[in-house]
Formats: C-alpha cells, structure tokens, sequence
C-alpha cells in the first residue's frame, strides 16, 4: 500500500489508465485527474475512484461546461491550462504524475517542480524543451521518470554517484517496421504505423516508435535527468522489450532491469519511491521468457533518430523546433496529406530554416514550439 495523495495528468491515456491500475491495488488516493476533451470518461473516473478535482484542459464551448457541471454536481470540474495550473498551485497532493501528451504538458511540469512538490514525469517534451531550465531549478526531490527505459536506469543507479558510470544503454524496440524491407516504407499506412509489435500505447508514443524519434527524445531525457554527456548515452534495439536499459559502470559491469512489457511496473516505482511495496500486477516468468537480442539502429531505417540526436548535440531551441516539426508532420501522415517517408523530410526543413537560440526561456520555447507546429501544418493545403 502506497500512503499518498496523487494528482493525475492526463487520466484518460494509455499511462493514466494504467495508472489508475495500480492506484487501484496500492490504494493511492486521487485528488485532481485531468483530461484534453474525453469529459464521459474522465467524469466516469472521478465517480469510480472518488476524485474530488477533476480538470478538462481542451474544452471552452461555455454550454458544454455548463452541462458537465449540472451532470456531475459532487465534482469540482474545471475548465483550460489556467484552471489547471491553478490546481496544481493549491490543491492538496503529494505527488504529481505528468502524463499529458506532447508540448502540452510543460507549464505543468513546472508548475509542479516551482512549488516543490514530487514529480512522476511521463511527459518526454518537459525535458526535451526545456531540460536546460529544469535544470537550474533547485529540486527538493528527484525527477521520478515513468518511461520504462528511464526508470530501469534509475533503478539500476541506485546511489551510485555519476563519476561511477561509464555508459548508459537505451533499448528500443525497434517499433512497427522493424523488420520492413526498406523499399516498403514508401507505402506504409498509418493503420500500421499504429501497430506496436510490444506495447499498447497512444496513437503519438506509437507512432514515435516506429520512426524511432521517441529514442532520440529519451536519449535527452537521459541527459539531463542522469547528467551524462551524449556521448555517453547509447541506443540499441532490443526487439523483445525485456531488458529496459542498462548501466555500464566504469569496471565494466553492466546492471539491467528486466520484466514483461508492462508500464504498470516502472509506474508503481515511481509512486511508492524510495520504497518498493508488494504487487501482483506485473509477473515475469523467465522460464517463457524469448529469446533475448540486441542490434544497432540502422540510419537508412530510422534517419528521424539520427536526425533528433543532431538537434539535441546543437541544444538551444533545435530540440523544441525538432519536437514541433515532429508533432505536426506526424499529424499530418496520420491524417493522411504527407507518406511516412516524407516526415523526415518536413522536420529537416522546419531545423533548416531556424536561427540558432542558445539559451531560450520558457516563453520563447513555448512560442517557438507553436510557430513552427503551425509552419509544418500549413503543408496540409
């Protein structure tokens, strides 16, 4: 049993759901849940787990409002990001776990360090954007990373202290194309860029996978949550997604985190850190375990990785102009005005076309990152 009051960001995705999984086991008691526009679920959610806030980022219709709020009178409901910033500045909780998708949940990263509380960050483009002014802030607590490959890092460093560590080694999948024939790509669907061979995820971490952009966002997410230079920061494709990173130390030694495919497991660590607590949630029988493998990542295959560790070794605003591009070219594939082939294409020139900004504030990264998500999305005509 984990004895603590979570806020929940983004309650209705895939991390949110599993989330509220192992709430559910642990007996953590919600007191804010937020959604983007999904009111019947969320509202559904603060019936079933009791939760006394409940927040709707993406919805300003004032009629809806009203009606959402007649419907569910035993809520407090809210409404927009400045309701929600609000929240996260007086609510009572002891710890906030960030899983809003994409460039929309990085004044709430904040929001939650700024006022000292614990942090479970699911969201890559906290870091990614704005992982150099993270950085400044001084942290009463850790950064307790939710994405499996971080979490099997933290765990796997323990206390050792960073002059202990040669290498850190990021597994990927390899998402849905990992064995495509290159001369396929050309004709690839979003249909089936959506199938992940491993994990069930929305519809943007998916598709990242497949392109292989979300190992370039966790190779930054690396740096700056385990202060490791780039060059000490590694990616591999590990196919059966069971060992979920490693540590090589400086005598050689490699410490790796293994379980089943399963968010629950690193999301449970998150919650109950320091502490590990009993759970039945994820089971892991090495006797039925694969085989298990590692290959390098083919730049012919995954050109958007290589394109997205470029940004991160220029840093400055390259990272949020490459996070932008990425966002809104994969929207337009996915709504099907550009080929899969042609989201690279779009984001080199989004890169190209950007003078250099070394070191941005968060409102500068934040107009940027709107400027260039509209630039890309005017290819739709």
């Amino acid at each position: 049993m984990v004895n603590k009051t979570l806020a929940l960001l983004g309650a209705t995705g895939s991390i949110g759901t599993s989330t509220l999984e192992v709430a559910a086991e642990q007996q953590i008691r919600i007191c804010l849940a937020t959604a983007n526009r999904d009111y019947q679920k969320l509202m559904e959610l603060g019936k079933r787990f009791d939760i006394p806030c409940l927040i709707l980022t993406g919805i300003s219709d004032p009629a809806l409002q009203n009606s959402i709020k007649a419907a569910h009178p035993k809520h407090r409901i809210y409404f927009g990001e400045t309701a929600l910033l609000s929240a996260l500045a007086n609510e009572d909780y002891d710890l906030a776990l960030n899983a809003i998708t994409g460039s929309a949940g990085l004044r709430s990263t904040f929001a939650i360090l700024e006022r000292g509380k614990s942090l479970a960050l699911a969201n890559k483009e906290s870091l990614v954007m704005a992982g150099h002014l993270i950085a400044e802030i001084q942290l009463q607590n850790p950064i307790l990373p939710v994405d499996s490959e971080h979490s099997a890092i933290f765990q796997a460093i323990g206390k050792h202290p960073a002059n202990e560590l040669r290498k850190l080694h990021i597994t990927a999948s390899g998402g849905a194309f990992r064995d495509l024939p290159l001369g396929d790509f050309t004709n690839i669907t979003p249909k089936q860029a959506l199938m992940h061979p491993n994990w069930n995820m929305g519809a943007k971490v998916t598709l990242d996978s497949a392109t292989m952009f979300n190992k370039a966002l966790e190779v930054i997410e690396a740096h700056w949550l385990f202060g490791l230079p780039y060059e000490r920061i590694n990616a591999v494709i590990h196919p059966q997604s069971v060992i979920h990173s490693l540590v090589e130390f400086i005598d050689g030694s490699l410490l790796a985190q293994l379980s089943v495919p399963d968010m629950k497991l690193p999301i449970l660590y998150a919650l109950s850190y320091p502490d590990r607590v009993t759970s039945q949630l994820v089971q892991t029988d090495l006797i039925s375990l694969p085989e298990l493998t590692f290959r390098e990542i083919e730049p012919e295959r995954y050109p958007l990785f290589y394109l997205g560790v470029e940004a991160a070794h220029a840093g400055g605003i390259y990272p949020t102009v490459m996070n932008a591009a990425v966002e809104a070219a994969s929207q337009l594939f996915l709504q099907g005005f550009v080929p899969f082939t042609g989201i690279t294409e779009m984001v080199k020139t989004a890169l190209d076309g950007q003078s250099p900004i070394l070191h941005p504030d968060l409102e500068t990264i934040i107009e940027v990152n709107r400027k260039v998500y509209g630039e890309v999305q005017r290819f739709k005509g």
